[in-house]
């Protein structure tokens, strides 16, 4: 026993990030008797939530949003203003659990992992033919387990205080720089058309969340300001500009598409009807006959919970008088993971005149402001602006696939449409995995339980299938997909999102892999329709 203890403390991993996810690898790793590094370009840890817009707070309820093995302060649920803390909040319960279980020490803050390259331990191997050797292999690695002796990687990390870069040798590297960060999703136009013949000045949601709530305020006091998009963060900057300049300076919400937004109490509300009872009415990959069956019987009860949101919110919103109502439904937009939650009072500033919403086809950049192409027949107006600020994404995959120097492993990041293994694990990418993909109801739920998953499979507790086996199934998630969810709505398919409906189902795979019972619950009836939280995946280590 010590000297197995003694092998997994010499393996190095190598952490990139010390977000939500990045504290999970390094709390799950060190608890398995490995020796984790973690590489934090910033000077604190929590990633997005430590640079944000003044409003962020929690989507989701906190009692879905916490660790299985740490729980959040004073946790009450019955306040539910309390059930959804603000982002200052998320950091400090970050920082309590990094605290709690020793990771601070572990972490090395202001140093950016600029490139990682896979190093193979041959000698006879020349560098250059690294990744051909990793293609040929069938097995994972070329051995299907974690650690292979056939090769590293060299992380090059720049130490962003003194300039000084230091390549670090590591066994296994997880990388957990998140989706919403670093590279913006910045549309492109023609030439003289773009932002370089506007007055004024243009940036991305990225850039005004990181200002400060009183330099933020400060920028856009008193200015005209355009807001385009239609997710979280344009909301919440639109609302947020809104307040501070009011009805003499109102803020313009540009956006291409509509979607459904919620109340936060409705959220909840879905959150508590998360159960395998509800998830019996969704298709399944490779589901047999019976699970077939029993989830076309009761897909009608699946359409009747959407088109009943559709109608509260219809009700409890203005919808109709402003043009707001989406063309696809509920459902399928909870497919594609776009669920945002309105702030507050949204629509009293919409109707008082100090918030203004456009819908437009096409938008381009004029010398003040933006000129926009409203609807098929090309009826064109002008939005004058002193700011226009970017709430348009991130290009998620890009970034993923730009921390590697080898064009193969590029190319595999962006070249294919389906997700990974176990939304993780790429079968062709060795000793390597990512934490923070996947897009869930709750993030750090979902995160965690992968995180277990990956540190089991680090601890040699099983092995993975055969390389054509993994690709096999996450092409087989992908068809599932593309059939019954996004056969008419192609546009919106998203492989982040691949089992956003089925939490429990997968969290039931990844048990399985690592030999847990998967039912976690007393009796069949609070098995099937009790909702599933971080608790009950508690005693897996």
């Amino acid at each position: 026993m010590a000297c197995e203890a003694e092998k997994k403390k010499k393996k190095k991993i190598g952490i990139i990030g010390a977000g939500m996810s990045g504290l999970l690898a390094c709390k799950y790793t060190l608890q398995k008797g490995f020796s984790p590094i973690v590489f934090e370009a910033q000077d604190c840890i929590g990633g997005v939530w430590s640079k944000t817009i003044e409003s962020t707070r929690l989507q989701t309820p906190k009692s879905y949003y916490q660790f299985s093995d740490f729980q959040w302060p004073n946790s009450s649920v019955t306040d539910n203003n309390n059930n959804f803390p603000y982002h200052y909040q998320v950091v400090d319960y970050l920082y309590s659990y990094a605290s709690h279980f020793n990771i601070l020490s572990l972490i090395k803050f202001n140093s950016k992992v600029i490139a990682i390259d896979y190093c193979t331990q041959l000698e006879q191997q020349k560098e250059e033919d690294d990744d051909d050797l990793a293609s040929s292999w069938q097995l994972w690695g070329g051995t299907g387990l974690a650690f292979s002796p056939l090769g590293k990687w060299n992380l090059t990390v720049q130490n962003l205080l003194h300039s000084s870069i230091h390549v670090h040798k590591v066994d296994f590297v997880i990388v957990c720089i998140g989706m919403f960060s670093d590279l913006p999703n910045i549309p492109q136009f023609p030439m003289k058309k773009g932002p370089e013949v506007f007055n004024g000045k243009v940036i991305h949601s990225m850039e005004y969340a990181v200002m400060g709530s009183l330099e933020a305020a400060e920028f856009i006091k008193q200015k005209r300001v355009a807001v385009i998009g239609f997710q979280k963060s344009a909301l919440d900057i639109a609302a947020l500009v809104s307040n501070i300049n009011g009805v003499r300076h109102p803020c313009t919400l540009l956006f291409k598409k509509v979607y459904w937004t919620i109340p936060a109490y409705l959220n909840e509300f879905n959150f508590k009807n998360l159960n395998r009872f509800s998830e019996l009415m969704i298709h399944k990959p490779g589901e047999g006959f019976l699970l077939w069956l029993l989830a076309l019987l009761l897909s009608p009860l699946l359409w009747i919970f959407s088109k009943a949101i559709e109608s509260y919110l219809k009700w409890i919103y203005p919808l109709k008088r402003y043009k707001m109502i989406p063309k696809h439904s509920f459902l399928e937009q909870i497919c594609s993971c776009k669920l945002p939650v309105l702030p507050q009072n949204f629509y009293d500033k919409v109707k008082q005149g100090s918030l203004i919403l456009e819908n437009f086809q096409t938008f381009s950049f004029c010398k003040d402001g933006l000129r926009i192409v409203i609807n098929d027949d090309e009826n064109v107006t002008t939005v004058e602006a002193d700011i226009v600020i970017f709430a348009t994404g991130y290009k998620s995959d890009q970034k993923f696939a730009n921390i590697f120097n080898s064009v193969d492993f590029q190319k595999y990041i962006t070249g294919s449409s389906a997700p990974f293994y176990r939304e993780c694990i790429h079968p062709r990418i060795p000793q390597l995995a990512f934490l923070g993909y996947s897009e869930h109801p709750s993030a750090l739920f979902s995160t965690e339980m992968r995180t277990k998953w990956l540190s089991n499979f680090l601890a040699g507790k099983f092995k993975l299938p055969t390389i054509k086996e993994m690709e096999e199934n996450v092409m087989k998630w992908e068809n599932y997909l593309r059939r019954h969810y996004y056969s008419n709505n192609k546009g919106n398919y998203k492989r982040s999102c691949g089992s956003v409906l089925l939490q429990i189902y997968c969290n039931d795979e990844l048990c399985k892999d690592m030999n847990f019972n998967p039912r976690r619950k007393k009796n069949v009836f609070s098995e099937f329709f009790s909702p599933y939280t971080p608790m009950d995946y508690a005693d897996i280590l």
